[in-house]
This record gives structure tokens, sequence and C-alpha cells, in this order.
């Protein structure tokens, strides 16, 4: 399930302070930039005469803390990630305007020194559950047109895939890395950092020469998230039911571009000038995008360079997206921080099209569908074994009741027998007394006839 809602892409400007350079210059130092803070705007001079004002969604000065650029620049978006939105939070720069510092300093000695990376990380760490919820990075650098592996060095030209469906971008190949605690963060940044690219210029003593893109991949069970108060949308409804489990998987892209550089003033030879080649070139295919996307071009080139196809979705696409510019404050640099204001400012006229997505959680359903196929199995063999024992228990008294019937049937017979054969021995002892009986009558006839005579002779006698 997908709900959609509409969202600028946000823009805030941080200037660095000055550097040894511009500080040793003391009174002939000259600037180009105005910040006019609690209006938000960018006065930005090119002479004496001639300037132009710039309205951004928030203004950094020089002594703007890491804490207050999070909090305003990236802590929405990561809440929105949170939630289950892809994001994407991006420094945009010339070389040596603190883009690198803005977004990739560890400051594990110095938390408040801490750029957005760490405290993104430090933050999803905070809000997600551990039981139920899991995060995992892969930390990548795009050099000389080449995809790279920061925690995999060995692994070099790893592959865009785009999704020809829901124009997702993918990076098969690439360490994808869970995360438990801080410490493992600061060890695998500290690992990325190690293996970025760098060089020495007159602009910047620690010039990164790649693009560097941190993905967070995040996955939160509905149910944790429901528990723990996130907003769902209210016109949200449930079509799956309701015993399926759920997950929101978001996205969060934070991207330390390379900076743009002109190879006349960072003095760059040998194999930099083919680096700055390829940084100026990917960031001309981004500026292309930039442009086409916000004068609604029916063609947005993002196929022009691999950096754009990576961005693909954080310009025109489903993530919310916060984007910080970097400035310097030298006169000197004034075409450089021009250029720099002009893309935000074309890139605050980009909409996006959030997209929150639900999706059923196939893995937990799998063990929880095993599970009760386990119990049920468990079950159905502890109930066959009771039948079992049940059947042979009464297959043992139906034994025992049928042997006992037949003993009483064979003792019944024998009875019945006894009493038949005593039954005619008494009918021959009555029918042999009936005999005796009437043999006795006869003879007491016989005598009575004989008394009878022998008182008539006795009479006569008389």
């Amino acid at each position: 399930m997908c709900f959609s809602d509409l969202c600028r892409v946000r823009v805030a400007l941080r200037i660095r302070p000055k550097n040894a350079d511009e500080l040793a210059q003391g009174a002939d130092f000259d600037t180009c930039v105005e910040l006019q803070a609690e209006c938000k705007k960018l006065k930005l001079k090119k002479n004496n005469w001639a300037s132009e004002s710039y309205q951004f969604d928030e203004i950094f000065g020089e002594n703007s803390s890491q804490k207050r650029i999070y909090e305003v620049v990236a802590k929405p978006v990561v809440e929105s990630v949170l939630e289950g939105y892809n994001g994407t939070v991006m420094a945009y720069g010339q070389t040596g305007t603190g883009k690198t510092y803005t977004v990739g300093q560890l400051g594990k000695e110095d938390p408040s020194e801490r750029g957005i990376m760490v405290r993104a990380l430090e933050h999803i760490l905070s809000s997600m559950s551990l039981e139920t919820d899991s995060m995992a990075v892969s930390y990548l650098q795009l050099y000389l047109e080449s995809v790279q592996d920061l925690l995999a060095p060995e692994k070099t030209n790893i592959p865009i895939v785009e999704d020809s469906k829901t124009g997702e971008v993918s990076l098969p190949g690439a360490a994808i890395v869970e995360i438990k605690d801080l410490e493992h963060v600061f060890q695998l940044l500290q690992i990325g950092e190690t293996n970025r690219h760098a060089a020495d210029t007159k602009m910047n003593t620690e010039s990164s020469r790649s693009h560097a893109i941190l993905i967070i991949h995040l996955q939160r069970s509905l149910k944790m998230k429901e528990e723990n108060t996130v907003s769902i949308p209210s016109d949200a409804e449930h079509t799956l039911p309701g015993d399926l489990p759920l997950v929101l998987k978001s996205k969060l892209l934070i991207v330390d571009l390379a900076g743009s550089e002109r190879i006349d003033k960072s003095g760059s030879e040998g194999h930099m000038i083919e680096e700055a080649k390829f940084i100026n070139l990917s960031l001309s295919s981004l500026g292309k995008c930039i442009n086409a996307l916000a004068e609604n071009s029916s063609h947005i080139p993002t196929r022009d360079s691999k950096l754009t196809r990576m961005l693909r979705d954080s310009f025109g696409g489903t993530a919310r997206t916060s984007l910080v510019v970097t400035i310097g404050p030298s006169a000197r640099h004034y075409s450089e921080t021009s250029s720099t204001v002009l893309f935000g400012q074309r890139a605050m006229k980009i909409v996006n099209t959030i997209r929150l997505k639900e999706e059923v959680d196939y893995e937990t359903l799998y063990k929880k569908v095993e599970d009760e196929v386990d119990h049920l199995t468990s079950d159905m063999e502890r109930q066959q074994k009771l039948r079992q024992r049940e059947k042979m228990q009464l297959e043992k008294r139906l034994k025992v009741s049928e042997a006992f019937l037949h003993d009483l049937k064979m003792t019944s017979t024998m009875q019945i027998e006894n009493l038949e054969k005593e039954k005619h021995q008494f009918e021959y002892a009555i029918k042999r007394l009936m005999q005796e009986l009437e043999e006795k009558e006869g003879q007491n006839n016989v005598l009575s006839e004989k008394i009878v005579h022998l008182e008539t002779s006795l009479n006569e006698k008389k």
C-alpha cells in the first residue's frame, strides 16, 4: 500500500568562517556576501554597486553550530524516514567551503563537532527497536565515474540497476552492513573516510576527489511503529488482513558531493586534473537535471551520469530532500559562490512526490506460518500418540472383557447343562416315587380287602 504527498525540496545556505589565508589578509580581505539571517536572505555583491538578494529556507552564519545545522536541515528528513518515507540530505558547494565538515565530520572526541551522518545514525538508533526494527548501511564513492565501495575497497565499478516498473535504484554487490550501536557507526564511517580519495589543492588541503554517498536502509515493524506513536496518514486504510505482519521500508541517502573547482585556481596537476574533470562533469550533469526539473521540462537527463542516476529518487522522485549549499565569504570566488547560490535557488523549485509504502513482511510471515505448522505438526503428533495410547488401552480392555465374557459364557453353559442334568434326575426320581406310591396304594388296597375279609370271617365265627 502506498500513500503519497507533495513535498518541495528544502534548501539551506551555510557560510564557512574565514580560513587562515583569508584571516591573514586582515583589512584587505574583500567579501562578496552579506547575510540577513533574520529574514533568511543572502545578499551577493558582485562589486560595490551591483548585488542580488536570494531567499532560502534557512541561512546559517559562520558561527552556526553543527547541532543546529542537523536539527534544521537533516532532522525533519530523518524523522520522515523513520515514518517510512525515503529521504535525502545533500551538501553542495565549491571545494573548500565545508561540505565534508557539515556532513561527514565524525566528532568522536568532541560530540559538538559531529556532522549530519553521525547525528542521523545516532538519531535512528535511539528511535528504533532493536527487537523488531533493523538498520543497515552501504557507504559508496563515485570516483572517476566508477561506483566504489568504501567499506569493501576491493569492490569497484559496482553497477547501478534501475527497476523498469518502479524506477527504484539498487546497487547489487555493494556491501550492506547491519548496525547495532554507535561505536559500530564510528568504525564504519572511519573505514569509509580512510578509503575515500582526497588530495591537497591550493583551495583545500583535504579536497575530496569523489562524491560520497551513505545509504541507510531502515526496516520497521508497523506494529512497533504504531506503538511508538509515529503518525500514519488518516486516510490510510489497511486492505490486508489484520494478522499479516506489515513493515515500513525506507532509505536515507546522505550525500557529500565533491566540490566543483576551477583548475586554474585549485592548481590541480597530472592525475588531479583528470579527477577534477570527472567531478565537474558529474556536477554539470546534476545541474542540468536540476534545471530541467525546475522548469518542468518533459525530458530530465538523469542518465547522463552515474551521479544523476544514483540521485534519481532525490530530485523529482519520491524522497523528502533537504539540500545544504555551502559557500565561502571571499569575493575572489564570487563566480563559484554565485553558481552555488543559483543551484540552490533552482533546487528550491523542485517538488517531489514522497511516498509511504507498507509491505507485507514475508520473512516474518513465513517464520510465523512455519512456527504455526511446526506447532500444529507437534500437536498432531502428540494427539496421534495420545490416540494410539488410548487405542492400545481400549484394545487391552476389550480383550479382557472378551475373555471375561467367554469365561462367563462357558461357566453359564456348564451351569445350564448341570441344571438340565439335575432336572432330569429329579424328574426320574419323582417318577420312581410316583410308581412306588402307586404300588404302595395297590398293596394297601389288597391289605384293606384282606382286612375286610378277615373282619367278615371273624364276625361269622362269633
